[in-house]
């Protein structure tokens, strides 16, 4: 079932960073940057037109995020005493930490392995699995995720600290302490980019290349305003372009 929180994730991108306090790493690494909430991304697939996406942020007169939507589904953020409290969207009411519910099996079955200075991860390890014709039975294979990251921060930051997120991934204790923490919450702690990824690198367990995407940013400041993402499969010889435009809010 396709929901679309899976879309917010989608677009929020691989996460990183695991110190004590999101909002402290993020002004620690990234000095006190503008406030800045994104307003609308487009998206643009070159030759593949049904793949063309248009995303829309709604806030409300207290500068909270309260909608989401890429067009197809919408999400709505639901707030208690300033706090969020539910996101709804058209299957029903879900819980923040089905937020966090991530679309990756990376995201789902890996781990960071290694951090770069900033507290980004410079490389994830994954399984992904897949049917094998010839044992008849599923089978897992082990690959690896290379991130690079521009100078710049997470361009999603204060979208995401707009609708109480940030406040939400403060508040999670990794020590894996009582009460329990919600595993979504933790990995999505673990995971959140204090910069903007530009490059993905996938491999295989053999050590081969088999995907990698590239993005090239055009920045007004510290935040992009368009980008041309180039993603490549050398062992199908196929690739992708996609032009993206990104709107803030005022």
């Amino acid at each position: 079932m396709k929901r679309i929180t899976i879309s917010i994730l989608s677009i929020f991108g691989i996460l990183a960073s695991c110190s004590d306090s999101v909002s402290d790493d993020f002004k620690e690494v990234n000095g006190n940057v503008e406030n800045r909430r994104l307003q609308s991304i487009s998206a643009i697939s070159a030759g593949y037109p049904d793949d063309d996406k248009f995303f829309l942020f709604t806030y409300d007169s207290k500068d909270r995020l309260t909608s989401f939507t890429d067009g197809e589904e919408t999400a709505l953020l639901l707030y208690q005493d300033d706090k969020l409290s539910n996101l709804a969207d058209s299957y029903g009411s879900i819980s923040v930490e089905e937020l966090y519910a991530s679309p990756y099996d990376a995201y789902n079955t890996g781990q960071v392995e290694e951090y770069d200075n900033n507290g980004n991860p410079r490389l994830l390890s994954f399984l992904e699995t897949y049917y094998d014709y010839n044992l008849g039975t599923d089978v897992q294979e082990q690959y690896t995720l290379e991130i690079s990251y521009d100078n710049k921060p997470n361009p999603f930051y204060f979208t995401l600290e707009s609708a109480g997120l940030i406040d939400v991934l403060d508040r999670i204790q990794l020590d894996f302490g009582i009460p329990p923490q919600p595993q979504e919450l933790i990995r999505a702690r673990l995971l959140f980019p204090l910069n903007n990824p530009s490059q993905l690198v996938y491999k295989n367990e053999a050590g081969e290349i088999v995907f990698t995407v590239n993005v090239d940013y055009n920045y007004d400041g510290d935040y992009p305003v368009s980008a041309s993402v180039i993603a490549l499969s050398p062992q199908e010889g196929g690739s992708r372009s996609i032009s993206i435009t990104f709107q803030y809010a005022d």
